[in-house]
C-alpha cells in the first residue's frame, strides 16, 4: 500500500476544495485558485476537513497514480495558502539582472541581453542585482520558470560562474596547471 497515498490531507481554514466530474479538483484559498484534472480512476473524498485518496485496485499503474494524486492535491493546498518560491543566484563578473515591469533582463556575458517575460501567475522579485526570487502558487510553474532562467547560463565547474539555485552546490574542478 502506498504510504503517501494513504495519508489524509488536512484542509486548512479559509480553503475550499471541490471535486467535480472526471476528478477535476478545484482548490480556492487566500492566495488564489488552482484547478487540475486528476486520474479519473482514483476516488477522491472530501469529508469533514480532510481529503482521502483511494485506488480501485492494485495494478502497477494505479499504485503509481495513488501517491501522485495525493501529492498533487497537497501541493495545490500548500500553494493557495503559503505559495511557493525558488531563489536563484547569479555569480560572475558583469553578470546581473534587472527588472522592468513584467520583463526580466539578464546580462550573462553574451553579446546581447537576455529578456524573459514573467508567465501568468508567476512573479519574479530582485534582491540586489544578483538574486532572483521566483514566486507563485503553482509549484510546477514556479519550478519550471526557475529552471528556464537557470538554463540561460548554467553554472560552470571551474569558476562557478552562471545562474544557480541558492541551495545548490556546484562541484568544482581543478583547472589546468602549467609545466615546469
Amino acid at each position: 500500500m502506498s504510504r503517501i497515498g494513504r495519508m489524509p490531507i488536512a484542509i486548512p481554514a479559509g480553503v475550499t476544495v471541490e471535486v467535480a466530474e472526471n476528478n477535476k479538483v478545484t482548490v480556492k484559498g487566500p492566495k488564489g485558485t488552482l484547478e487540475r484534472v486528476m486520474v479519473p480512476e482514483m476516488e477522491i473524498k472530501v469529508e469533514d476537513g480532510t481529503i482521502t485518496v483511494n485506488r480501485p485496485n492494485d495494478l502497477k499503474r494505479m499504485k503509481s497514480f495513488h501517491g501522485l494524486t495525493r501529492t498533487l492535491i497537497n501541493n495545490m493546498i500548500v500553494g493557495v495558502t503559503n505559495g511557493y518560491e525558488k531563489v536563484l543566484e547569479i555569480n560572475g563578473v558583469g553578470y546581473r539582472a534587472a527588472k522592468q515591469g513584467k520583463k526580466l533582463t539578464l546580462s550573462l556575458g553574451y553579446s546581447h541581453p537576455v529578456e524573459m517575460e514573467d508567465p501568468e501567475g508567476i512573479e519574479t522579485v530582485l534582491d540586489g542585482q544578483n538574486k532572483i526570487t521566483v514566486k507563485g502558487i503553482d509549484k510546477e510553474k514556479v519550478g519550471q520558470y526557475a529552471a528556464e532562467i537557470r538554463d540561460k547560463r548554467r553554472p560552470e565547474p571551474y569558476k562557478g560562474k552562471g545562474i544557480k539555485y541558492a541551495d545548490e552546490t556546484i562541484r568544482r574542478k581543478v583547472g589546468k596547471t602549467g609545466k615546469k
